[in-house]
């Protein structure tokens, strides 16, 4: 197994298990991956995903280029299903994914963080897209994400020369959310768990759909929006749930339906 996928109290933790080689994506971890999207897709008890690598060197340093046979028009013509790694350009998982960056990220390593809603990163963390540097194009969400993400001419920057940024250039720029010791890190993250954790399931999945599905449109066109998770979260047992709780002063139960 190149990926070990673990769900305990509703949180379900991804880690990437190659570090001898940096926790590069070869054909058999991308597999595994997709398999492991779809299942969560399925499982309406996970309300938070932690997403990291294995080791202390690398989250992910993208796709194994001593594998043969993964780049080229060929790979253009067909991509992997939700961009690098299946998620960074899902569009179908609505549960929120925190991405634990314990060192490098680089190309598809990065595309995966960017496919993430929270980023938190140890110190030593690089990001960067290398891609053009070995004759190649960030074609699994980087070229079209990162300048979503941050202003054109700093994405471009680093799209146009393969720049690795450190985690608190990234962190100045806005691209992720926390900068922590590594001796933090988990408690970093298990802060950011625990928020989420604390507000409805149902909620969350609407929040995260719709803040993916109208990005593009305007303020008005987006109020009037009927998303199904969003009219799922209105209808839900969980709505209810929480002001009863707020009302009668205590702490919401909820049950993701």
């Amino acid at each position: 197994m190149n990926v070990r996928l673990t769900i305990e109290n509703h949180v379900a933790t991804v880690t990437l298990s190659r570090p001898t080689a940096m926790n590069a994506v070869d054909l058999a971890t991308r597999d595994e991956l997709l398999a492991i999207w779809s299942s969560l897709e399925a499982n309406t008890d996970v309300r938070v995903i932690v997403l990291t690598g294995e080791g202390d060197r690398a989250f992910c340093v993208g796709a194994d280029l001593k594998e043969p046979g993964r780049y080229g028009l060929d790979y253009w013509a067909h991509p992997t299903p939700g961009g690098f790694g299946g998620i960074a350009l899902r569009e179908t998982l609505n549960t929120p994914i925190i991405a634990r960056v314990n060192g490098y990220a680089l190309g598809g390593g990065f595309e995966m963080v960017l496919g993430a809603d929270i980023i938190v990163a140890v110190e030593e963390a690089k990001f960067g897209l290398p891609e053009p540097r070995v004759g190649h194009i960030p074609l699994d969400g980087g070229a079209v994400l990162l300048q979503r993400h941050i202003p054109y001419r700093q994405a471009m920057g680093m799209l146009m020369t393969g720049r690795h940024i450190s985690a608190r250039e990234a962190l100045t720029m806005g691209l992720i959310n926390e900068v922590v010791p590594r001796a933090e890190l988990d408690e970093a993250v298990g802060r950011w768990v625990k928020d989420i954790l604390a507000c409805a399931p149902t909620s969350l999945r609407a929040i995260k759909q719709c803040a993916r599905l109208t990005s593009t449109l305007t303020p008005v066109e987006a109020q009037r929006a009927r998303l199904p998770a969003l009219i799922a979260a209105l209808e839900a047992e969980d709505s209810e749930e929480g002001v009863r709780a707020f009302r009668e002063k205590r702490a919401p139960v909820w049950s993701g339906r």
